[in-house]
């Protein structure tokens, strides 16, 4: 019976430790954007992204996740290999604040509860709620009319690896679908400005951030018993 008793409490102080097993770091990387003005390339980082993470193992293969990230979207008609954008030489710059929670799915197992080196890609997704400027063109120049608010669909591939018992390091990319075709100004959303649409309004804007990764590790550890 003692056996047993010691065996039930290490596995519930085993279930609760894996549970406390946290994250908490920082993001540091390039930001850019596809729509109506500008390059098309999906994964090119130029302009400063940085932000906040924190992630909440709760198994070797998933940990939801939560982070924070400002970053500068700018794009020029003057850098596209399309000939049209490049005669019409229209060009923005806007602010992105976005707070994204989602899950995070990896591919081989990362067991923080185990020593030595780890790693593994990854994958994550969720829901990301980001604020933006609501802009307008006239006569070739871009205008600031509103801030406005929006949701976007996250979807980040990358790897990460532990560095030493209590930092992990990662490298990544994640594009954002967004439910807005304003953020260049191509699509402004008041209809006074109905007349000064340009683009495709049916497609939305994309933003992507590229970036490291960089986490603190914390938590209980699991309890091993002996039987």
């Amino acid at each position: 019976m003692t056996k047993i008793l010691s065996f039930l409490f290490c596995l519930v102080s085993f279930s609760f430790a894996s549970a406390q097993i946290h994250e908490i770091g920082i993001f540091a990387g390039g930001s850019n954007y596809v729509g109506d003005v500008g390059p098309t390339t999906y994964i090119a980082p130029k302009d400063l992204a940085i932000g906040l993470l924190y992630k909440w193992n709760r198994s070797p293969r998933h940990a939801w996740r939560a982070s924070f990230t400002q970053a500068n979207i700018i794009s020029n008609d003057i850098d596209s290999e399309a000939a049209n954008r490049n005669q019409r030489g229209y060009k923005f710059k806007n602010s992105i604040k976005e707070l994204s929670l989602g899950l995070e799915f990896n591919f081989f197992d990362f067991n923080l509860h185990n020593s030595g080196f780890l790693i593994t890609p990854y994958v994550y997704t969720g829901l990301s709620y980001f604020s933006y400027d609501q802009l307008y063109v006239i006569d070739g120049e871009t205008k600031v009319s509103d801030d406005d608010k929006s949701l976007a669909i996250p979807m980040t591939v990358g790897i990460k690896a532990r560095i030493s018992d209590n930092f992990v390091l990662g490298v990544e990319s994640g594009v954002r679908y967004t439910f807005t075709d304003n953020l260049d100004g191509s699509n402004p959303d008041n209809d006074a400005y109905k007349s000064l649409r340009f683009g495709n309004l049916n497609s939305n804007d994309w933003y992507i951030f590229t970036g490291f990764t960089l986490t603190y590790t914390f938590g209980n550890k699991p309890c091993y018993c002996s039987y």
